[in-house]
């Protein structure tokens, strides 16, 4: 069976996700870059770069950005907009990162893009590889769900027409294996529907503190919001989580 990120990042992706706009991802990256407090010309990996909007945000504020990600389709949406070609934009495999030892002075892991992998060494394998892309002061960021959060408000069923091209767009989530797990359906009105499905691990900041630290990673930092506000395991709806590799 095909994994379901290979299927799922494609063009309807973009659809589901229209609401994703570039204007916000700009505000994030402005809260995010000044966590971190990087300098304006250091070399920044945006780990699951997806149609680019966190990528060129940064590249616009004058990091050096590199944006990665498994998705042709998503890739292609992100070139169109990388017009004066600010970022460089490569396609791979987060768990085998093409790049060298050392190379960058920040990696970016943002909206949820981990805990894919049915396989827990899987995901750990994708915090060894930000340890070893980072140089001797590299600092990461991981933004993530907060797994309390999303289970206490999860919204099993929804539905809606996008407006752009009349599509009928129905999502259901629920919690399964220790993943959250959405089936989306996307067609026209009383057609043929598409149907894909996404898994995320929901994995504890405790789970987090253990394997980065097996990563040779250390947490420094926890936010529970793009707001920079303290993480509460029970309000808070994200895990925004900064450190460095460890010494």
């Amino acid at each position: 069976m095909l994994d379901w990120y290979k299927r799922s990042f494609g063009s309807d992706y973009m659809i589901v996700y229209r609401h994703r706009n570039w204007e916000q991802a700009a505000r994030e990256v402005q809260q995010m870059a000044g966590w971190l407090d990087l300098p304006a010309d250091v070399q920044v990996l945006d780990i699951g770069c997806g149609m680019g909007r966190h990528a060129l945000a940064l590249a616009e504020m004058g990091f050096k950005v590199t944006g990665i990600d498994l998705s042709e389709a998503l890739l292609h949406e992100a070139r169109a907009h990388n017009r004066g070609g600010q970022v460089e934009l490569v396609h791979g495999d987060m768990r085998q990162l093409p790049f060298e030892s050392g190379r960058f002075q920040a990696t970016l892991n943002l909206f949820t893009s981990f805990g894919y992998f049915a396989e827990e060494r899987d995901n750990l394998a994708v915090l060894k590889e930000i340890r070893r892309v980072l140089d001797d002061d590299g600092q990461y960021l991981i933004d993530f769900l907060n797994p309390v959060y999303t289970k206490r408000h999860l919204v099993p069923h929804s539905e809606r027409t996008d407006e752009e091209t009349g599509l009928h767009i129905d999502e259901r989530r629920m919690i399964e294996d220790g993943a959250v797990v959405k089936r989306i359906s996307i067609g026209q009105p009383g057609g043929d529907k598409r149907h894909y499905e996404e898994r995320v691990r929901l994995y504890t900041l405790d789970w987090f503190g253990k394997v980065l630290d097996e990563a040779g990673l250390t947490l420094e930092r926890v936010y529970g919001d793009y707001d920079g506000s303290s993480y509460s395991e029970t309000e808070s709806k994200r895990m925004i989580m900064i450190g460095r590799i460890s010494r």
